[in-house]
Protein backbone atom coordinates (compact mmCIF):
# COMPACT_ATOMS: atom_id res chain seq x y z
CA UNK A 1 0.00 0.00 0.00
CA UNK A 2 2.91 2.41 0.49
CA UNK A 3 3.00 2.34 -3.45
CA UNK A 4 -0.01 3.61 -3.59
CA UNK A 5 -1.38 7.57 -2.86
CA UNK A 6 -2.44 7.74 0.60
CA UNK A 7 -5.85 9.53 -0.64
CA UNK A 8 -8.64 7.04 -0.73
CA UNK A 9 -11.24 7.07 -3.61
CA UNK A 10 -14.51 8.79 -3.10
CA UNK A 11 -18.00 9.30 -5.07
CA UNK A 12 -19.56 12.73 -5.86
CA UNK A 13 -23.05 13.62 -6.08
CA UNK A 14 -25.26 15.42 -4.81
CA UNK A 15 -25.10 19.19 -4.63
CA UNK A 16 -26.64 19.81 -0.85
CA UNK A 17 -27.08 23.03 1.06
CA UNK A 18 -28.31 23.65 4.66
CA UNK A 19 -29.82 27.18 5.67
CA UNK A 20 -30.48 28.34 9.32
CA UNK A 21 -33.00 31.12 9.72
CA UNK A 22 -34.11 33.36 12.60
CA UNK A 23 -38.14 34.09 12.71
CA UNK A 24 -38.50 37.98 12.66
CA UNK A 25 -41.93 36.91 14.82
CA UNK A 26 -42.27 40.93 16.03
CA UNK A 27 -42.64 42.11 12.54
CA UNK A 28 -44.77 39.46 11.69
CA UNK A 29 -47.21 40.08 14.42
CA UNK A 30 -47.30 43.46 13.56
CA UNK A 31 -48.26 42.57 9.90
CA UNK A 32 -52.06 42.82 9.05
CA UNK A 33 -53.56 39.52 8.60
CA UNK A 34 -54.71 39.69 5.24
CA UNK A 35 -51.18 40.29 4.26
CA UNK A 36 -49.86 37.33 6.61
CA UNK A 37 -52.23 35.30 4.60
CA UNK A 38 -51.39 35.87 0.84
CA UNK A 39 -47.57 36.03 1.84
CA UNK A 40 -47.65 32.42 4.11
CA UNK A 41 -50.05 31.35 0.64
CA UNK A 42 -47.38 32.68 -1.75
CA UNK A 43 -44.58 30.98 0.74
CA UNK A 44 -46.13 27.39 0.79
CA UNK A 45 -46.41 27.54 -3.03
CA UNK A 46 -42.63 28.76 -3.70
CA UNK A 47 -41.31 26.08 -1.22
CA UNK A 48 -43.57 23.30 -2.82
CA UNK A 49 -41.82 24.00 -6.14
CA UNK A 50 -38.55 23.70 -4.39
CA UNK A 51 -39.48 20.58 -2.80
CA UNK A 52 -40.33 18.85 -6.26
CA UNK A 53 -38.72 20.46 -9.16
CA UNK A 54 -39.99 17.86 -11.47
CA UNK A 55 -43.17 16.19 -10.75
CA UNK A 56 -43.16 12.60 -9.79
CA UNK A 57 -39.68 12.76 -8.24
CA UNK A 58 -38.88 12.23 -4.33
CA UNK A 59 -38.57 15.39 -2.31
CA UNK A 60 -35.70 17.47 -2.61
CA UNK A 61 -36.28 20.46 0.12
CA UNK A 62 -37.08 20.04 3.12
CA UNK A 63 -38.43 21.95 5.50
CA UNK A 64 -37.79 21.78 9.79
CA UNK A 65 -38.48 23.42 12.97
CA UNK A 66 -35.37 23.98 14.76
CA UNK A 67 -35.40 23.45 18.23
CA UNK A 68 -33.23 25.59 20.41
CA UNK A 69 -31.52 29.11 20.10
CA UNK A 70 -29.64 28.72 17.23
CA UNK A 71 -32.71 29.25 15.08
CA UNK A 72 -36.06 28.53 13.71
CA UNK A 73 -36.53 27.10 10.79
CA UNK A 74 -34.05 24.84 8.44
CA UNK A 75 -34.20 24.16 5.03
CA UNK A 76 -32.32 21.49 3.48
CA UNK A 77 -31.41 21.38 -0.69
CA UNK A 78 -30.45 18.77 -2.45
CA UNK A 79 -29.71 19.60 -6.01
CA UNK A 80 -27.27 17.91 -9.32
CA UNK A 81 -25.38 21.27 -9.26
CA UNK A 82 -24.20 24.51 -7.54
CA UNK A 83 -25.64 26.20 -9.57
CA UNK A 84 -28.74 25.21 -9.12
CA UNK A 85 -28.29 25.41 -5.61
CA UNK A 86 -27.51 29.35 -5.84
CA UNK A 87 -30.51 29.22 -8.10
CA UNK A 88 -32.54 28.23 -5.19
CA UNK A 89 -31.26 30.81 -3.34
CA UNK A 90 -32.21 33.53 -5.32
CA UNK A 91 -35.67 31.54 -5.73
CA UNK A 92 -36.28 32.02 -1.61
CA UNK A 93 -35.29 35.36 -1.87
CA UNK A 94 -38.25 36.51 -4.09
CA UNK A 95 -40.84 35.73 -2.28
CA UNK A 96 -42.52 37.95 0.57
CA UNK A 97 -41.69 35.99 3.45
CA UNK A 98 -37.91 36.25 2.97
CA UNK A 99 -37.58 39.55 4.38
CA UNK A 100 -39.20 38.38 7.51
CA UNK A 101 -36.35 35.50 7.72
CA UNK A 102 -32.60 36.29 8.90
CA UNK A 103 -30.24 33.46 7.68
CA UNK A 104 -28.24 32.87 10.62
CA UNK A 105 -26.30 29.78 9.19
CA UNK A 106 -25.36 27.71 6.12
CA UNK A 107 -23.72 25.21 5.07
CA UNK A 108 -22.22 23.80 1.45
CA UNK A 109 -20.89 20.42 0.38
CA UNK A 110 -21.74 17.57 -1.69
CA UNK A 111 -22.86 14.36 -0.68
CA UNK A 112 -19.45 12.16 -0.53
CA UNK A 113 -19.37 8.52 -0.17
CA UNK A 114 -16.12 7.06 0.35
CA UNK A 115 -14.63 3.92 -0.78
CA UNK A 116 -11.61 2.77 1.83
CA UNK A 117 -12.91 -0.37 1.39
CA UNK A 118 -12.67 -0.68 -2.76
CA UNK A 119 -9.81 1.90 -3.07
CA UNK A 120 -7.05 -0.57 -2.83
CA UNK A 121 -8.95 -3.05 -4.42
CA UNK A 122 -9.04 -0.28 -7.34
CA UNK A 123 -5.52 0.65 -7.30
CA UNK A 124 -4.11 -3.07 -7.62
CA UNK A 125 -6.51 -4.24 -10.35
CA UNK A 126 -5.26 -1.67 -12.44
CA UNK A 127 -1.41 -2.07 -11.44
CA UNK A 128 -2.04 -5.84 -12.33
CA UNK A 129 -2.85 -5.04 -15.57
CA UNK A 130 0.81 -3.52 -16.26
CA UNK A 131 -0.44 0.35 -15.55
CA UNK A 132 1.61 2.79 -13.86
CA UNK A 133 0.41 5.39 -11.27
CA UNK A 134 -0.50 8.78 -12.84
CA UNK A 135 -0.27 8.16 -16.29
CA UNK A 136 -3.24 8.66 -18.18
CA UNK A 137 -4.13 4.88 -18.93
CA UNK A 138 -4.01 4.39 -15.03
CA UNK A 139 -6.68 7.22 -14.87
CA UNK A 140 -8.38 6.48 -17.10
CA UNK A 141 -8.60 2.91 -15.84
CA UNK A 142 -9.85 4.35 -12.26
CA UNK A 143 -11.94 6.75 -13.57
CA UNK A 144 -14.14 4.09 -15.35
CA UNK A 145 -13.84 1.88 -12.08
CA UNK A 146 -15.64 4.95 -10.66
CA UNK A 147 -18.03 5.44 -13.02
CA UNK A 148 -19.29 2.08 -12.69
CA UNK A 149 -19.58 2.37 -9.04
CA UNK A 150 -21.23 5.76 -9.48
CA UNK A 151 -24.06 4.30 -11.45
CA UNK A 152 -24.26 1.29 -9.09
CA UNK A 153 -24.50 3.53 -5.68
CA UNK A 154 -26.33 6.51 -7.64
CA UNK A 155 -29.40 6.03 -5.36
CA UNK A 156 -27.14 6.51 -2.57
CA UNK A 157 -25.26 9.55 -3.85
CA UNK A 158 -28.13 11.52 -5.58
CA UNK A 159 -30.79 11.04 -2.15
CA UNK A 160 -34.31 12.44 -1.85
CA UNK A 161 -34.34 13.71 1.37
CA UNK A 162 -35.79 11.07 3.63
CA UNK A 163 -39.01 11.13 4.84
CA UNK A 164 -38.33 10.75 8.62
CA UNK A 165 -39.68 13.00 11.73
CA UNK A 166 -36.37 14.47 12.48
CA UNK A 167 -33.18 15.76 11.50
CA UNK A 168 -29.75 15.88 12.77
CA UNK A 169 -26.96 18.05 11.38
CA UNK A 170 -23.13 18.46 12.36
CA UNK A 171 -20.24 19.58 10.83
CA UNK A 172 -16.87 17.45 11.37
CA UNK A 173 -12.84 17.34 11.14
CA UNK A 174 -10.70 14.64 10.87
CA UNK A 175 -7.60 16.25 13.77
CA UNK A 176 -4.22 17.87 11.88
CA UNK A 177 -2.21 18.46 14.71
CA UNK A 178 1.62 18.27 15.70
CA UNK A 179 0.90 14.93 18.15
CA UNK A 180 -2.14 13.55 16.14
CA UNK A 181 -2.55 14.06 12.84
CA UNK A 182 -5.07 11.36 11.00
CA UNK A 183 -3.70 12.64 7.37
CA UNK A 184 -0.11 10.86 8.27
CA UNK A 185 -1.84 7.75 9.64
CA UNK A 186 -0.79 4.89 7.14
CA UNK A 187 -3.77 4.31 4.23
CA UNK A 188 -4.37 0.68 6.11
CA UNK A 189 -4.79 1.66 9.31
CA UNK A 190 -7.22 4.64 8.18
CA UNK A 191 -9.13 2.02 6.31
CA UNK A 192 -9.38 -0.91 9.59
CA UNK A 193 -10.56 2.19 11.52
CA UNK A 194 -13.55 3.58 9.12
CA UNK A 195 -14.31 -0.16 8.80
CA UNK A 196 -14.86 -0.23 12.70
CA UNK A 197 -16.23 2.97 12.78
CA UNK A 198 -18.85 1.76 9.66
CA UNK A 199 -20.14 -0.83 11.48
CA UNK A 200 -21.51 0.85 14.56
CA UNK A 201 -23.44 2.92 11.85
CA UNK A 202 -24.62 -0.19 10.09
CA UNK A 203 -26.31 -1.43 13.38
CA UNK A 204 -28.67 2.02 13.13
CA UNK A 205 -29.37 1.38 9.41
CA UNK A 206 -32.73 0.29 10.71
CA UNK A 207 -33.84 3.43 12.62
CA UNK A 208 -31.30 6.07 11.05
CA UNK A 209 -30.67 7.38 7.41
CA UNK A 210 -27.48 8.76 7.55
CA UNK A 211 -25.86 11.24 4.42
CA UNK A 212 -22.66 12.44 4.39
CA UNK A 213 -21.20 15.18 2.26
CA UNK A 214 -17.49 16.42 1.79
CA UNK A 215 -17.20 20.28 1.95
CA UNK A 216 -13.40 20.70 1.96
CA UNK A 217 -12.92 23.59 -0.01
CA UNK A 218 -16.42 24.22 -0.13
CA UNK A 219 -17.14 25.59 3.70
CA UNK A 220 -15.59 25.61 7.12
CA UNK A 221 -15.37 22.17 8.20
CA UNK A 222 -14.51 18.82 6.13
CA UNK A 223 -17.68 16.93 6.56
CA UNK A 224 -21.45 17.57 6.97
CA UNK A 225 -23.43 14.60 8.80
CA UNK A 226 -27.17 14.75 8.55
CA UNK A 227 -29.24 12.20 10.36
CA UNK A 228 -32.57 11.73 9.87
CA UNK A 229 -34.61 9.60 12.10
CA UNK A 230 -37.97 9.23 13.96
CA UNK A 231 -37.15 9.58 17.10
CA UNK A 232 -34.45 11.70 18.17
CA UNK A 233 -33.05 10.19 21.13
CA UNK A 234 -31.58 7.68 18.54
CA UNK A 235 -29.37 10.28 17.32
CA UNK A 236 -27.49 10.61 21.04
CA UNK A 237 -27.61 7.03 21.17
CA UNK A 238 -25.64 6.47 17.98
CA UNK A 239 -23.25 9.53 18.27
CA UNK A 240 -22.11 8.28 21.85
CA UNK A 241 -21.45 5.30 20.82
CA UNK A 242 -19.60 6.34 17.98
CA UNK A 243 -17.63 8.27 20.18
CA UNK A 244 -16.00 5.11 21.82
CA UNK A 245 -14.30 3.80 18.63
CA UNK A 246 -10.86 5.17 17.60
CA UNK A 247 -11.64 7.05 14.61
CA UNK A 248 -13.76 9.52 16.84
CA UNK A 249 -12.64 9.08 20.12
CA UNK A 250 -8.55 10.01 18.72
CA UNK A 251 -9.32 11.62 15.14
CA UNK A 252 -12.18 13.49 15.60
CA UNK A 253 -13.71 16.88 15.78
CA UNK A 254 -17.32 17.95 15.79
CA UNK A 255 -19.03 21.51 15.17
CA UNK A 256 -22.59 22.62 16.56
CA UNK A 257 -25.27 20.27 16.51
CA UNK A 258 -28.63 21.82 15.08
CA UNK A 259 -31.75 19.66 15.70
CA UNK A 260 -35.12 19.94 13.26
CA UNK A 261 -38.85 18.95 13.61
CA UNK A 262 -40.24 17.75 10.02
CA UNK A 263 -42.35 20.72 9.01
CA UNK A 264 -44.69 19.38 5.76
CA UNK A 265 -44.88 22.41 3.47
CA UNK A 266 -48.33 22.35 3.25
CA UNK A 267 -48.89 23.25 7.10
CA UNK A 268 -46.35 26.05 7.15
CA UNK A 269 -49.13 28.72 7.50
CA UNK A 270 -49.86 26.44 10.74
CA UNK A 271 -46.42 27.18 12.07
CA UNK A 272 -46.54 30.86 11.20
CA UNK A 273 -49.82 30.52 13.73
CA UNK A 274 -47.38 29.18 16.47
CA UNK A 275 -48.75 25.58 15.94
CA UNK A 276 -46.74 23.03 14.54
CA UNK A 277 -49.82 21.28 12.38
Amino acid sequence: MSDFSPVPLTLEGSAVLHQFFRFDWARWRQTPESDRARIAAEAVAAIQKLERPAAGKPAQTALFSQLGHKGDLILVHFRESFEALNQVELDLAQFALYDYLELRHSYVSVVELGLYESSRKTWEAAAAKGLTQHTPEWDTDVKASLERAATAMAPRIYPAVPDAKYLCFYPMDRKRGEQVNWYTVPFADRQRMMHEHGLIGRRYGDVVKQIISGSIGMDDWEWGVDLFADDPVVFKKLIYEMRFDEVSAVYALFGQFYLGLRQPIENLDSWLAGKLS
